[in-house]
């Protein structure tokens, strides 16, 4: 079905229709319409054009009214102050609009745009053999949001999980298994990512205290990243049983937040190497990157030390070794050059924000970003505790991913046993439902806020019934449920010949701009405007339900029909805009 146009789009065409036969001499101008507390919506742009024209703005304003013309759309318009428009739509133009929305199945009428291009999301970036831990619950989760809404509004997407599977490091660990062969093995087989962890952990201790404290172990550790590096095949076939063995690991709390990884998205660090030295050779040859001492570098006039010296992205070592430089521009020239994209988006900590700024100005200058193919990166800030800290265990540790998901959902089962009795939920229903009310509140609480902004972990917020949580959306959503399965023999329709209450109109004209929210939330990478509209719109649902009995025998039964309509397609609404930020939302709760 083709895509809905929503009412404030057909008012503003017609509005700005209207402005151009009005007054001609203010050529194409924009009408500036805004949601308003007085009418629906009221334009502000006449101020402007009269200050342009040397004209009355109220006078302006009254002949731009005369010049619209009649309509559905259009119940009451006034002149209001100094020359704005008030502007009040028929209850059918609100009805129609919503009733061909949800004649649109799964997509409510949000255009898919079939002429979008390609973008590349670089997100959840773990180190192979090292724990995940609290710092990659972002990236992991922002990212995996924006992927969801950039592929619903039509973009053609391709993953990008940059793991951190290469370095130094990494001979100190294959040389420590060389010659501790059975270190990876699995009691009895296991291949579950606990285990998987639990090995890798053992064997980085233990390979890292001998690393310190033996000197022929530290050298011929030393001599195995050289082997490393030059391919050699008894050390690369280690190197994967790390990768594998992490993947394996990676996968089991991927699933736990409940994400979908895969293997071809997987393309870490390593996946550049061969690229490596062609890309040093073109920002040398062009003349991007000089050398200075000794070291291939890039320099800005606006990246400068304490000491007023500029500081260089260093792409190539003094030692001749590769710096991330080279591996974040090589993975640049191979998205853009390979995998065709039009965008790249780095859903990256905004300490790196420096960083990302030195290579994308490195990539444009090498000519492989340009106007047709740009970067932005996603930064975002820190999770902290309640006490506006860092978020760590007691002992000061890092808190793991897992500890902390185990929690979410150990608190959250907690408040859905507390209710289960009330709706009769099966104990499998209440550990299913329990798993996603605690992943959907860690989700929503990072996704709610502005990425850039640090955020505070609260559990017990997180959890709660009430404010701005997932909870309390995953709560509208089931009583919308509940309300459809008592209706009986009444199906929701909608009846555009009805009169409307006040909440009724607001939960309708709110439930249109779900398209539009959408739109803004993918050009503009803000996740958190889909969230706040969410909230919004379970809170305007909170209402009219409290102030339309949607049952109610008094009702006629067209009335019955419309307010199950409202009801069907809120919940439509939030079941969809929910799941784009990766929350479930239970048909019970």
């Amino acid at each position: 079905m083709a895509s809905v146009t929503s009412l404030a789009s057909t008012l503003q065409q017609q509005l700005a229709d209207a402005l151009t036969a009005a007054l001609p001499d203010a050529g194409t101008a924009d009408p500036l319409l805004r949601r308003s507390d007085r009418a629906d919506f009221q334009a502000n742009g006449i101020l402007a054009l009269a200050k342009k024209l040397k004209g009355n703005p109220r006078e302006l304003a009254a002949k731009v009214t005369d010049a619209l013309p009649a309509s559905d759309l259009i119940k009451d318009i006034e002149v209001s102050g100094p020359g704005f428009l008030n502007v009040t739509l028929t209850d059918r133009a609100i009805t129609e609009t919503l009733a061909a929305r949800a004649a649109d199945g799964d997509r409510l009428g949000v255009p898919a745009n079939g002429a979008a291009g390609t973008t590349v999301v670089d997100y959840a970036q773990p180190n192979v053999a090292k724990e995940m831990h609290v710092g990659h619950l972002r990236s992991a989760v922002i990212g995996d949001a924006m992927v969801r809404i950039l592929e619903f509004t039509g973009e053609s997407v391709v993953r990008r999980h940059h793991i951190g599977d290469w370095g130094t490091q990494f001979g100190m660990l294959i040389q420590y298994l060389v010659e501790h062969p059975h270190e990876l093995d699995h009691e009895g087989g296991q291949e579950d990512g606990e285990a998987a962890m639990s090995s890798l952990n053992r064997l980085y201790k233990a390979s890292r205290a001998l690393f310190d404290s033996d000197e022929e172990f530290k050298a011929r550790s030393r001599d195995r990243v050289v082997a490393l590096q030059a391919g050699d095949a008894e050390t690369l076939a280690m190197w994967q049983r790390f990768v594998d063995e992490s993947k394996i690991y990676f996968y089991s709390v991927f699933d736990k937040l409940d994400m979908e990884i895969s293997d071809p998205d997987i393309v870490g660090e390593s996946g550049y190497n061969d690229m490596l030295e062609e890309t040093c050779r073109i920002l040398e040859e062009t003349g991007v990157a000089v050398r200075s001492e000794g070291a291939l570098c890039v320099f800005f006039d606006d990246v400068l030390g304490p000491d007023g010296n500029k500081v260089p992205l260093i792409v190539k070592k003094t030692n001749g070794g590769y710096g991330y430089a080279a591996t974040d521009l090589s993975a640049i020239r191979d998205r853009v050059q390979n995998l065709k994209a039009d965008a790249l988006l780095y859903v990256v900590d905004v300490r790196q924000s420096l960083h990302f700024k030195m290579v994308f100005e490195t990539a444009r200058r090498a000519g492989w970003l340009n106007d047709d193919v740009k970067a932005h990166q996603l930064a975002f800030g820190t999770v902290l505790g309640k006490d506006g800290k860092p978020f760590k265990t007691r002992e000061g540790v890092t808190v793991r991913l897992e500890d902390l998901l185990d929690e979410a959902v150990e608190r959250a089962t907690a408040v859905v046993r507390e209710k289960a009795g009330k709706v009769g939920l099966s104990e499998q229903e209440i550990v299913e439902n329990g798993r996603y009310v605690g992943v959907g509140a860690v989700k929503y609480a990072d996704l709610s806020t502005s990425a850039v902004r640090d955020y505070k972990f609260d559990l017990d917020q997180m959890v709660s019934l009430s404010g701005d949580t997932s909870v309390y959306l995953q709560y509208a959503y089931a009583r919308i449920q509940s309300i459809l399965r008592k209706a009986g023999d009444a199906k929701p329709v909608a009846h555009p010949e009805l009169e409307l209450a006040p909440a009724e109109r607001a939960l309708g004209l709110h439930l249109d701009q779900f398209g539009e929210v959408l739109a803004e939330v993918a050009a503009q990478y803000e996740p958190h405007k889909l969230a706040a509209y969410l909230y919004q719109l379970a809170s305007l649902y909170t209402t009219f339900y409290d102030q339309c009995h949607v049952l109610s025998e008094e009702n006629p039964a067209e009335v019955v029909e419309n307010r199950l309509f409202l009801c069907d397609l809120t919940a439509r609404t939030l079941h969809r805009g929910m799941a784009l930020l990766g929350i479930r939302t239970p048909e019970r709760l």
